[in-house]
């Protein structure tokens, strides 16, 4: 499968099927702290990345820890 979602607010095509397949794509550790998902506007449970299936036009964002002080 591949689709056109909107990572962020770009747009992207993605073979990801799942929220977690997402990050591992993008090259991000599902496990790292502080890790947070909006999916098409709702908070997504951290424990259903993994089941959380993605379909064209979906709008994912992604947050995550920065380094600074």
């Amino acid at each position: 499968m591949s689709a056109s979602i909107r990572v962020n607010g770009e747009r992207r095509t993605t073979a990801a099927e799942t929220l977690e397949a997402l990050l591992r794509e993008l090259g991000l550790d599902p496990g790292v702290k502080g890790l947070a998902i909006a999916h098409n506007g709702a908070v997504a449970p951290r424990g259903r990345w993994s089941q959380t299936a993605l379909r064209p036009d979906d709008e994912v964002e992604i947050v995550r820890p920065a380094r600074g002080g």
